[in-house]
């Protein structure tokens, strides 16, 4: 089992959302952070309205799969999140020791669907 955790840039989440669905990766929880990385905070224009200071609005994409899953899992947000610009964003993949189904109790890969 791995935890596959993305940050990526606001405006690319629905083809980023777009891409899992058509992976067949479902599962996902997704959150609205702030942040910064090599852009350093510069400005960046969203949406019509200039974004300027250290953190800069990203979304942050939790997905946990089973093994078989994780490739999938990458190459869609790729997909869906590439600009080849700065600021794309990072995928970091990491080890899931447990999953625990909380309405039945059910462990590890089967819990995780």
């Amino acid at each position: 089992m791995k935890l596959v955790i993305a940050v990526i840039q606001p405006h690319k989440l629905e083809a980023v959302l777009k891409e899992l669905d058509k992976a067949e990766i479902h599962l996902k929880t997704v959150s609205n952070v702030l942040g910064c990385g090599r852009q350093k905070g510069k400005t960046e224009i969203y949406r019509g309205h200039k974004e300027t200071g250290n953190l800069i609005k990203k979304v942050r994409l939790e997905i946990a799969v089973n093994e078989q899953f994780v490739e999938p899992t990458i190459k869609a947000i790729v997909a869906g999140a590439q600009t080849k610009q700065i600021g794309d964003g990072k995928i970091f993949v990491m080890s899931l020791d447990d999953c625990v189904r909380i309405r039945t109790g059910e462990r590890g890969g089967v819990a995780i669907g």
